[in-house]
């Protein structure tokens, strides 16, 4: 498994033979709260962020999108596991699924993103993460978020298709969409090369 930073790119398709499914996790807990009262206010709250995923094109022309309000592509290869509302436990709290082998030939990337559709902000977000496991369930990469602030959204990562193989980059790029569509000018800025 690889320890990704900002930025850094991995081949997927060298860490994992006969790469056909990916799985890409996200998980995250409520922070903590600081000071003197919040022992008796009950110290944290939920967190409700959304994992989302868009497909595009090489020119980064929307294909299709995946969230909580549509959990399965057009296509057939991704699917969202649902909305966790409260990031409460350990592990994945969402999960988005991919059969590379059905995506379409346009698609040439995923970008992956988490957002608060509520408006709470990153600030209130702890130990947040995205990892990515084949179909073996090998973990090939993880990308710790460290990205707090007063956003609303993350452009976390992509998935690139390059020459038959498939490429995972961490971005962490910060932005201000409540929903996955509200992010997209981000997303092609972030994610098209």
């Amino acid at each position: 498994m690889i320890s990704l930073s900002k930025n850094q790119t991995v081949s997927l398709s060298k860490e994992s033979s006969a790469l056909s499914q990916l799985k890409f996790g996200l998980g995250w807990d409520p922070a903590k709260k600081k000071g003197l009262f919040s022992g008796l206010l009950g110290g944290k709250g939920d967190i409700d962020l959304d994992a989302g995923c868009v497909l595009m094109d090489s020119t980064g022309n929307k294909i299709d999108i995946i969230w909580f309000q549509q959990l399965k592509s057009k296509c057939g290869a991704v699917n969202h596991s649902g909305d966790n509302l409260t990031g409460e436990g350990d592990g994945d709290d969402e999960v988005i699924s991919v059969e590379l082998n059905k995506l379409p030939s346009s698609v040439e990337y995923l970008a992956f993103t988490v957002n608060s559709f509520r408006g709470q902000t990153f600030n209130d977000v702890d130990n947040a993460f995205c990892r990515v496991v084949d179909q073996t369930n090998k973990e090939l990469a993880r990308y710790k978020l460290t990205e707090q602030g007063s956003h609303t959204g993350i452009v976390i990562a992509s998935l690139h298709r390059n020459n038959g193989n498939w490429d995972f980059t961490a971005h962490g790029q910060a932005c201000r969409g409540r929903t996955i569509a509200d992010m997209h000018n981000d997303i092609v800025a972030t994610v098209v090369r």
